[in-house]
């Protein structure tokens, strides 16, 4: 009973949404603020019916009701609880029904703490919000209902497929949905600003903090994800370039281009036009990565769904609000004219230039993607973009946009002098050129890609603290840190965050040139010698975990003679999936990675071990933990909350 009124809130959910799409944005056109009203009670009405649904999903999985063919599909008795629970959404129909409950959690907030947004924007707001979910839950419940129930419920479950049965895969799909969804407030608030005709700075304050609290999430998600494929995948990288990996990426570029977009309308009421069109694109490149992962068109080691049916449902979707959205902006061009003008060497010019690096670094990434379906459909031939095309065409994008940041930041609005700001950073700009010519030297016959990303991350960590140091004034050298400690938490949520990326860009660009890799076969009881690291293969036994089979090796790792550390890479098999995994074993470091893979036996004896020596890869994580850790400063800053944004402050809104 349980989980057939799960469905059937599913269904009622459903209704409500057509009418909440329906009746505010009547009552908005017409002034009835009777109508208007509505929409609040009715988005709280529509989350918790989703809430409700979906708690009764997670209880057949956690209860291991077989009744479901979801739950057949991908789940089992011997699976450990945090599996069952992550199993929910694990699979297309579980992830879709993940996918509208954040969808309505974003409403309903909007619903809660919009309260001093102007009626009509937020009743439009909601409206356009729920119109979304009108098309989804459509969606879920003629294509993908996760409650079909089987006739014969079978005695157990075919287990979630072992790839999925990880801890980085059970946290990191509900941060990136709250990333890539989370930016259908942005959307939803730029079509709602195109149908008022209205776009100013009090519409850039109300935008901002729903499109920083999206990229901080997607921040979070695509960072567990990338630490996942690394230690799960068995293959000792952190990126691959792979369809879902851009799917969630591209999305990532556009709404930091939104961010810093919006600073320009907040400030200047310049950018307008563009600013909108960022708004719409970031959620377009969600829906985007939404048919990339779910409709089979392009091969990923972890996408949810081979159904074309499906994928030409999303495709509707994608095409009606995207091709609507467009519309209207094309439409309504004349409201969103420029008031504030600007010189060409100013901080709206750094903005703008941030704005369209970012931009065609994500171009390049979606022609990358999608390019081997386009050769396929108009070639009739398959074509592999791989790491090579995307390394190259992307990373200078990158790198000019990490040597613009320090100097952007500290750019006079309307008017500036490119001599004078440059007065404050030759010191670190020499510091960083130093750092990075004394690694060229140190290093050989290696590339320059270590120096040039040691010398942006300093460049970029260094500029942050600059950055910080002149907000704080003149005086004294106490007095300045004690305004500094006193600054908003904007700016140091911008420093913090610009800091990040440095440390991310070094930790690539360290892993990358100096990463060393072994491949051989080793008996037992045999060293061998890999970088500065001898390693032995002591043993190698046959383990049974909760619902699988592995051939656990132990190695141990010296150096001159001095005990490293002991480890167990694993090679597994889940009985019931039939289907085999990697678990490599990491002795982690704050200056590098010791990372061993087990393989299988050889004919000789021995045993297929990889072996990689992996420097300042957790520098990598770090750096988005730190950005995402300056979005949150930055979010926390009063002025920056929904409800702040129609509020006039004492307190002049941070410079950024």
């Amino acid at each position: 009973m349980f989980i057939e009124l799960g469905h059937f809130a599913l269904i009622l959910a459903f209704a409500v949404a057509i009418v909440q799409t329906i009746v505010p944005m009547i009552g908005a056109q017409k002034g009835w603020s009777g109508w208007m009203a509505l929409a609040e009670p009715a988005a709280t009405v529509q989350f918790l019916l989703i809430a409700y649904s979906f708690a009764a999903l997670t209880y057949a999985f956690v209860s291991s009701d077989f009744s479901l063919l979801l739950v057949v599909s991908n789940s089992h008795t011997a699976k450990p609880l945090l599996y069952k629970i992550s199993g929910v959404w694990g699979n297309h129909e579980g992830s879709m029904l993940l996918w509208v409950l954040i969808l309505t959690l974003f409403g309903a907030c909007a619903a809660w703490f919009g309260g001093n947004l102007p009626p009509s924007l937020r009743a439009r707001v909601l409206a356009v919000q729920s119109s979304i979910g009108v098309a989804f839950l459509a969606f879920i419940l003629f294509t993908s209902n996760p409650f079909m129930r089987l006739a014969v419920p079978p005695m157990n479950g075919q287990d979630l497929n072992p790839l999925l049965q990880d801890p980085g895969l059970a946290f990191h799909p509900p941060f990136l949905y709250l990333g890539y969804v989370g930016l259908s407030m942005s959307f939803s608030f730029a079509v709602a600003a195109l149908i008022e005709g209205r776009v100013d700075a009090a519409w850039a304050r109300w935008v901002r903090p729903w499109t920083l609290a999206a990229w901080v999430f997607l921040t979070i998600g695509i960072a567990l994800g990338s630490w996942w494929a690394y230690y799960e995948l068995g293959w000792g990288g952190f990126w691959f370039w792979d369809p879902v990996e851009n799917a969630s990426f591209m999305p990532w570029l556009i709404a930091a281009a939104l961010l810093h977009s919006a600073i320009v309308v907040e400030k200047r009421e310049s950018l307008k036009s563009w600013t909108i069109l960022l708004a719409i694109l970031a959620f377009g490149f969600s829906l985007i990565g939404t048919f990339i992962v779910r409709s089979g068109v392009l091969t990923s080691v972890h996408a949810f769904a081979n159904d074309p049916e499906r994928g030409v449902f999303i495709l509707i979707i994608l095409g009606v609000f995207m091709g609507g959205a467009l519309t209207l902006y094309a439409a309504r061009a004349g409201v969103m004219e420029a008031k504030g003008v600007f010189s060409v060497v100013s901080r709206e010019s750094a903005l703008l230039l941030n704005n369209i690096l970012l931009a065609v670094a994500a171009f390049v990434v979606f022609v990358g993607t999608i390019w081997p379906l386009v050769a396929e459909l108009l070639f009739d031939r398959p074509l592999s973009v791989g790491p090579p095309f995307f390394n190259l065409a992307f990373t200078p994008f990158i790198v000019a946009l990490a040597v613009v940041m320090p100097i952007g930041a500290i750019l006079p609005w309307k008017r500036a002098l490119i001599g004078r700001a440059m007065q404050k950073l030759w010191g670190i700009l020499a510091l960083s050129f130093a750092i990075g010519a004394l690694v060229w030297v140190m290093q050989t016959e290696r590339s320059m890609l270590a120096p040039v990303g040691i010398f942006l991350g300093v460049w970029l960590v260094s500029g942050a603290c600059v950055d910080l140091w002149l907000r704080s004034g003149r005086g004294a050298i106490g007095a300045r840190f004690a305004r500094m400690s006193r600054l908003p938490r904007a700016d140091w949520g911008k420093a913090v965050a610009h800091a990040g990326m440095g440390v991310t860009i070094f930790g690539i660009a360290a892993l990358t040139a100096w990463d060393i890799e072994d491949i051989r076969v080793a008996n037992i009881g045999e060293g061998f010698t890999v970088g500065k690291y001898e390693i032995t293969l002591e043993k190698v036994e046959q383990v049974q975990g909760p619902n699988y089979f592995s051939t656990q090796a132990e190695m141990t790792v010296t150096r001159n003679g001095k005990h490293v550390s002991t480890l167990f890479p694993e090679k597994r098999v889940y009985p019931v999936a039939a289907m085999p995994t990697t678990e490599a074993a990491i002795d982690n470091g704050v200056l590098r990675d010791i990372y061993l893979v087990i393989g299988d036996v050889q004919d000789g004896g021995g045993y297929a071990v990889r072996t990689y020596i992996k420097p300042f890869a957790n520098w990598i994580w770090a750096g988005a933990i730190i950005m995402a850790l300056g979005g949150f400063l930055s979010l926390s800053d009063r002025r920056y909350r929904v409800a702040a944004g129609a509020r006039k402050s004492a307190v002049p809104v941070a410079a950024e």
